[in-house]
């Protein structure tokens, strides 16, 4: 199911103006403190009424203001999950499950099969009996996810849902986010400014600026895009890779067979003949006009150089084609004249294993 979403909207010190659409699964609104992206989810939500827009979720319109329509906030069918949990204090985990599925009797017939799924897909079986005040913030979150999905929404809004959380909740959450986008069946418009997350989550990403949108389209050509890389900071960009794993090996790594070569990396928990994305920053690939030998660096890559894009200082952007893979390199200046890259040059790209953490490390979606 496509979402539409056209807004402008002037406020005293933001100006929205903001247009994109988003094929089915995780589309992540991406940008710094105050760029728009929660105005976004609040007016796809009813929450805000634009000066313009229109929202469209599959076939059904949400808002066109230019024929004056704007379906109420209870009305639209949508699942709201905060940067808190907001479940009841005075009810089970069940209980609080069960007021969405109130909720959803008004529209659709869903029963106890249904509630059984969900449970199972976010591991709330062991929780079930317990109330809110004795869960953790990463079970909170899933009960609240599990309670929005149970009133049958037609779209699920995520604002910000893991930046209460510290590390450990984080990693604890995001399997199931990701299980969530796989097999939930509902599209997930989902907000963030931590880019590890929608490196493992988003299909499709909006980058928002100031309130304007730079460009939206798919998760992996955006994050390898060094045009992006002064709102996505210098120290996070970088790119995606699909991969399969092929093994796991006695040392403790695990072998994955990608575009261009085998990676190693950190034993991961995805099974044998799965298949996965991995995140690698720009920063930490190196590049050889030869294939180097007797290095420390497990990963070699066979690219081309599709691109470079000198920056303001010492720095230097290069695209690289592994495959069907795109990968970014962060050089300086020298190298790029010392080496002679320029676009077409084929060469490796150098990937050290541990400079790849298990946060970025996630199921394909």
């Amino acid at each position: 199911m496509s979402i539409q979403v056209q807004l402008k909207h002037r406020f005293d010190d933001l100006h929205l103006d903001v247009g994109f659409d988003a094929p089915a699964g995780v589309t992540a609104l991406f940008g710094a403190s105050g760029a728009g992206k929660t105005t976004v989810v609040n007016a796809v939500a009813g929450l805000l009424q634009p000066d313009q827009g229109l929202i469209r979720v599959g076939d059904t319109t949400l808002l066109a203001t230019a024929r004056g329509l704007s379906l109420p906030a209870h009305k639209r069918q949508i699942g709201y999950v905060f940067q808190e949990g907001r479940l009841f204090p005075h009810l089970s985990v069940q209980q609080n499950l069960r007021y969405g599925r109130w909720f959803a009797r008004r529209r659709v017939a869903r029963g106890q099969a249904h509630e059984a799924r969900l449970v199972e897909m976010l591991g709330l079986g062991p929780l079930l009996a317990r109330r809110p005040g004795d869960l953790s913030g990463g079970e909170k979150q899933r009960v609240a996810i599990g309670r929005a999905l149970l009133s049958a929404p037609r779209l699920l809004l995520m604002d910000e849902p893991l930046a209460a959380l510290d590390a450990p909740r984080k990693d604890e959450i995001l399997p199931y986010l990701e299980r969530l986008r796989d097999e939930a069946e509902v599209p997930i418009l989902y907000v963030s400014h931590a880019i590890s997350e929608i490196a493992r989550l988003a299909t499709t990403v909006a980058v928002l600026d100031r309130g304007q949108l730079r460009r939206a389209g798919p998760v992996q050509d955006l994050l390898s895009d060094p045009e992006l890389a002064p709102i996505i900071g210098l120290r996070d960009t970088g790119a995606l890779i699909a991969g399969r794993v092929v093994a796991h090996h006695d040392d403790g790594l695990s072998e994955v067979a990608a575009a261009g070569g085998r990676l190693f990396l950190p034993k991961v928990p995805t099974p044998v003949g799965d298949s996965l994305r991995v995140r690698v920053n720009a920063k930490d690939v190196m590049l050889s006009l030869e294939r180097p030998e007797g290095i420390s660096a497990l990963n070699l890559l066979d690219c081309v150089v599709t691109s470079v894009r000198m920056g303001r200082g010492p720095g230097a952007f290069l695209q690289l084609q592994a495959g069907d893979a795109q990968i970014l390199a962060r050089v300086t200046k020298r190298s790029v004249e010392a080496l002679g890259l320029r676009a077409g040059l084929r060469c490796h790209a150098v990937i050290k294993t541990v400079s790849v953490a298990r946060a970025d490390v996630g199921g394909r979606g």
